[in-house]
């Protein structure tokens, strides 16, 4: 199983393409074209010989973006695409989602029941489900947005924008802020052993690294508003 990295200026996001590895035991910069041509061309010199291939299926997580290096990343490499997971409905991260299904007719897997205007496959917070020869658990962490996930493929934890490299999502009130840490620190920061962590923006992590050093998880005392208990006098 390998993970391709695309960045997405729209948004500035993180695009993900989960793929698996057949047993060709090849090793392709992913977005290198002209690896890839010279890849195919000794693969056609070799095909009398005693080299197999297997089928090699593929997912996208968060599709921000999709342009032509994109699509050629999947069908130079013949991949099945199998499905898109979402970890959140906001535009930076799906805004390429309606421009893949014109091309690819796969299922979207959200905790929304519909993305971009488009249906989706509803899972349910804890669910384990398969996408082609991929088993992922589901993870609801609201907070950022009310339908954020984050999944778990393996080693692998796709966070989205509920905890990205020493952050946490931004919410819109205090109450938000203090659900998604429950929900990270009861759900995420609890799982055990070390996952490698790759957020919606900036860079991978892991997820001891984050157990250590992330300060969104640290929990602020608030400080009272004099206007807020003022007005509670009436109510």
């Amino acid at each position: 199983m390998k993970v391709y990295f695309h960045y997405c200026l729209f948004g500035f996001s993180n695009c993900y393409i989960l793929g698996t590895e057949g047993n060709t035991h090849q090793t392709l910069n992913p977005f290198s074209l002209e690896d890839i041509d010279e890849t195919r061309r000794t693969t056609s010199q070799k095909a009398h010989s005693d080299l197999s291939f297997e089928l090699k299926e593929a997912i996208i997580i968060d599709p921000g973006c999709i342009d032509e290096k994109i699509i050629d990343f999947i069908e130079r490499n013949e991949y099945a695409l199998r499905g898109v997971l979402i970890t959140h409905d906001h535009q930076n991260h799906i805004h390429g989602l309606r421009t893949l299904k014109k091309i690819y007719d796969v299922p979207i897997y959200a905790l929304n029941h519909e993305v971009a205007e488009l249906k989706t496959v509803l899972i349910k917070d804890g669910e384990i489900f398969k996408v082609g020869p991929f088993t992922v658990e589901v993870f609801s962490v609201p907070g950022h947005s009310a339908d954020s996930a984050v999944f778990r493929v393996a080693h692998l934890l796709f966070t989205g924008d509920a905890m990205t490299s020493g952050l946490i999502g931004s919410t819109n009130s205090s109450y938000g802020a203090a659900l998604e840490v429950s929900a990270l620190r009861s759900k995420i920061l609890s799982l055990p052993g070390n996952y490698v962590v790759l957020p919606g923006h900036g860079p991978p992590s892991t997820l001891e690294a984050e157990r250590r050093f992330n300060i969104g998880l640290e929990q602020k005392p608030t400080t009272a508003n004099p206007s807020l208990e003022y007005i509670k006098e009436f109510l």
